[in-house]
């Protein structure tokens, strides 16, 4: 774990900058001239559209900027208060396995989420990390990955305090019966910095090259 790079922006990072850096990043990954990043930043108020994105589920086009953003999945949104960590990995050093890496990655939210108490689950058919409110179920965290010549990149977003209204310009990864919500809508403030210590713990945890894929993953189907 000490070969990858961690870095952090204060500041938000315009979406073109992000995918520009993590295309470079990621040949140079490939290339053996750059280590093996995890970058975490926030951006400014946004909605991307991935690969299954369809039209209808983009209920306000005009309330943010729009972007393609070449990743799997559809519809999402980023802003402030949410941390997104952009993972640029080499998978051929992780057995060549995509799903074992989205588990690895959906693990890793879980546990985090943990040191919080909150119990993240997943649910099949459902991308992303869900929460149980009583009789309600809301997503507060989302997986989009692209994985090119076996070096990834993109990677997932965590609500920690973003403005969940923000939501409401999309239908969420395509899913309208469901709802969004954050660790502060949870009653937790935790502060980006505090958050992102919990995260490289949780990272290391999760990503140990001798691990199990998807060890502590609970699934709830």
């Amino acid at each position: 774990m000490h070969e990858i790079e961690w870095k952090i922006s204060d500041n938000l990072v315009p979406y073109e900058e992000a995918l520009a850096f993590m295309e470079e990043r990621a040949v140079a990954i490939r290339e053996g001239t750059a280590r093996e990043m995890i970058w975490l930043l926030e951006h400014p108020p946004l909605y991307t559209a991935g690969t299954s994105a369809k039209s209808d589920d983009l209920v306000s086009p005009d309330k943010f900027p729009v972007y393609d953003a070449g990743r799997g999945g559809q519809y999402t949104y980023h802003g402030p208060g949410q941390r997104i960590a952009y993972v640029m990995l080499d998978l051929k050093k992780r057995g060549s396995d995509i799903r074992a890496f989205v588990q690895d990655l959906e693990a890793w939210i879980i546990d985090v989420l943990a040191q919080y108490q909150i119990k993240g689950e997943i649910r099949e058919g459902r991308v992303g990390v869900w929460i149980s409110n009583g009789s309600r179920e809301d997503k507060i965290a989302a997986i989009g990955v692209r994985v090119k010549r076996w070096v990834s990149f993109h990677g997932i977003s965590i609500n920690v305090e973003p403005d969940l209204n923000h939501y409401d310009g999309i239908v969420p990864c395509g899913i309208s019966e469901f709802g969004v919500t954050s660790l502060v809508d949870q009653g937790i403030p935790v502060s980006l910095p505090e958050f992102d210590i919990e995260l490289r713990n949780s990272f290391e945890k999760v990503f140990l090259e001798d691990g199990l894929k998807g060890s502590i993953l609970p699934q709830i189907l």
